[in-house]
């Protein structure tokens, strides 16, 4: 068997998110329907870098595979690539070692979220950006971003539904927010991130932006270990999965 790594991108608007799900539209059963056909009907199963969730988007998701075919890894991305929907892109696709992991060989993860904050909605970012009416402070949500750098447990930044019941220390090596194209965009690079603590981060963030807490605020977030100290979850339209490093 031959071990392939794929980079892909994807448009979650119309995805039930990536993991397959009975009678639901998902990328995983999408890049596995692909395959089963190349596979003569034989199922082949795909391991993800991770999950995300019904809306999210990727930029450069990792994937990898086993194969009995032996084909040219050129030929390989043209031959999936044809078979799949137009909202998932095979960006490369390489053979590798077998001892690669697409999820446990991860050493740091970069996601982004995007917000439109103007007065009026912009119909064409709808599904791409998180609409806030209300003017944001950047200086100070740059601020508050300091406060999340480092190594902490991360318990109030996660969803009470997060299947990890035990470690929730995670290291955060940089967070970041700027303007891009008339948006705000928080990029948040870490070890390993739990379940919707970017899109809580977001949620936290913009309430200091909107003045409704202090930069500081975040130290005192992080230490109560509690999800309800934290802010509302941003929705999912506005995260995309940005670059997985090995």
């Amino acid at each position: 068997m031959n071990r392939y790594k794929c980079i892909i991108q994807y448009d979650g608007t119309h995805f039930s998110g990536f993991q397959v799900q009975p009678n639901r539209r998902t990328v995983q059963s999408e890049i596995e329907s692909a395959l089963k056909r190349m596979h003569k009907q034989s199922e082949i199963r795909i391991i993800p870098s991770g999950r995300t969730d019904a809306g999210v988007h990727a930029m450069g998701q990792v994937i990898h595979f086993d194969s009995p075919l032996k084909i040219e890894e050129s030929a390989w991305k043209k031959a999936l690539s044809s078979l799949l929907p137009n909202d998932i892109h095979i960006v490369e696709l390489e053979r590798i070692s077998n001892e690669f992991h697409a999820r446990y060989n991860v050493k740091r993860k970069e996601y982004r979220y995007r917000i439109w904050n103007h007065p009026e909605p912009n119909i064409f970012k709808r599904n791409y950006t998180y609409f806030v009416k209300e003017s944001l402070n950047l200086d100070a949500m740059k601020k508050a971003c300091v406060e999340l750098l480092g190594t902490h447990d991360f318990t109030s930044l996660s969803s009470a539904k997060s299947e990890v019941k035990g470690d929730k220390v995670r290291t955060l090596y940089e967070v970041d927010c700027f303007y891009e194209n008339e948006e705000i965009v928080v990029k948040v690079v870490g070890s390993g991130f739990l379940y919707n603590m970017v899109r809580i981060i977001v949620g936290t963030l913009v309430e200091v932006g909107k003045g409704a807490r202090q930069p500081e605020d975040l130290t005192e977030v992080i230490a109560a270990r509690d999800r309800a100290a934290a802010g509302k979850t941003a929705p999912p339209q506005g995260l995309y999965l940005w670059e997985v490093t090995y």
